[in-house]
């Protein structure tokens, strides 16, 4: 039997990353798993094998036959990373997560997909794995995936017995899903966040490489952020509050084409959207 491993399931790691980056933030802490994110998940063997837990996990509905293609393909994928550049990078990260954080409260937190990630990284291990696997197991932990994409419920038996069949060839409607963040799986615990948080956050790490969308991205939200402070000012009688207001609006500057996109670029734009929903809220 293949024992599950939270340490080692990429989707989990990421998952609980991502939450911890958006914890940092909101506190206003340095926010390191930012960085740790950026180093582990950008351009590496664990940003691959990720892409293949997020595929899964926001799979649109399908019927059975294109969730048992989209199963079986994720599933050869994996056999192509790299396995020693992979566990070596997964090894790094949880050294790194350790350096920066307590490792027993970083794993605790309770993760709404943790039967998917787990079902997958089964799946995964079973292919790349030359000793003889738990059928039942993988009947279980297949199953469990065939029922989250199709969204109905599937009998074992019709699960089982397609597991000793050789694998379909592949439709032509399947694509490799586009790569999403799990952002929206937190919109619950930060249920404080505005709508406008909420999506700065989304993009942010969305966009994480694509350095030139983001900027622009970002630089359209600091316009947007100064337009909106500056017309607050502008309603304001309070002398101290628009004199404060303007020592604001000096900070809030667009970035240059070849700036480099720093952290506290997101940081202040968070604390601007703060800034505006307090000023709205005394009105």
């Amino acid at each position: 039997m293949i024992k599950h491993s939270k340490y080692k399931n990429t989707g989990v790691l990421f998952e609980l990353l991502v939450r911890q980056a958006t914890s940092d933030l909101m506190s206003n802490t340095d926010p390191k798993a930012v960085k740790i994110f950026k180093k582990y998940f950008t351009n590496t063997e664990l940003g691959k094998e990720y892409n293949l837990y997020s595929t899964v996990l926001n799979a649109p509905k399908l019927n059975e036959n294109k969730a048992e293609i989209l199963v079986s393909t994720i599933t050869e994928q994996a056999k192509k990373l790299d396995r020693v550049k992979l566990d070596k990078e997964k090894y790094n990260l949880i050294k790194e997560i350790k350096k920066h954080y307590d490792l027993d409260n970083f794993f605790k937190a309770k993760i709404e997909a943790y039967k998917i990630y787990a079902s997958i990284y089964t799946l995964i291990e079973n292919q790349i794995s030359k000793e003889f696997s738990d059928t039942k197991q993988l009947i279980t932990n297949k199953l469990a995936l065939l029922e989250h994409i199709t969204k109905e419920s599937l009998t074992e038996r019709k699960v089982a017995s397609k597991v000793v069949e050789e694998f379909m060839k592949e439709d032509k409607e399947i694509r490799v899903l586009a790569y999403r963040i799990l952002v929206e799986k937190f919109n619950d615990k930060y249920s404080g966040l505005s709508e406008d948080q909420r999506d700065l956050l989304k993009e942010y790490i969305n966009s994480i490489s694509d350095t030139k969308k983001l900027r622009t991205y970002l630089n359209t939200k600091l316009l947007e952020v100064k337009t909106e402070i500056t017309g607050l000012k502008a309603t304001t009688k309070d002398r101290v509050l628009q004199i404060k207001l303007n020592e604001v609006l000096n900070f809030i500057k667009p970035m240059n084409p070849n700036e480099s996109i720093k952290d506290e670029v997101l940081i202040g734009l968070m604390q601007y959207y703060q800034l505006i929903s307090e000023l709205k809220a005394t009105k």
